[in-house]
């Protein structure tokens, strides 16, 4: 079985969230303060990270795309080969270690309101 590993801060989310219906197996449960923390995000945020089958990452990005907050955030995950970055209402995916398409996906992510450092996820 193929596996996607990767994070979703609990705060990222809208009220009323709730993720279910797939198999994720939590690896870590993490709260740390942040810095660097814009105006409309808290300075404490908890990291749920995970592990999950391949099978299910486009139905979680389709999921998380809906219910990610505005402006600012995002969740992302990668398999062996391929990296998953969801923000709201907008999902990419690119070959592991693709430097163009990475940047392209910060540049977006910029715009969505996400601070630089915080656009430093793994592939």
């Amino acid at each position: 079985m193929s596996v996607i590993r990767g994070g979703i801060i609990c705060e990222s989310l809208k009220p009323g969230t709730v993720i279910e219906g797939y198999k994720l197996h939590v690896t870590r449960w993490s709260r740390y303060e942040v810095t660097g923390a814009t105006h409309w995000q808290p300075n404490v945020w908890t990291l749920i990270e995970f592990e999950a089958s391949e099978d299910d990452s486009d139905a979680l990005a389709q999921r998380l795309s809906k219910d990610l907050k505005e402006p600012g955030w995002y969740a992302n995950w990668n398999s062996a080969t391929e990296a998953t970055v969801v923000f709201p209402e907008k999902i990419f995916r690119y070959k592991r270690g693709d430097k163009a398409a990475r940047k392209k996906v910060q540049r977006y992510g910029l715009n969505c309101g996400v601070p630089e450092p915080q656009l430093d996820w793994d592939d």
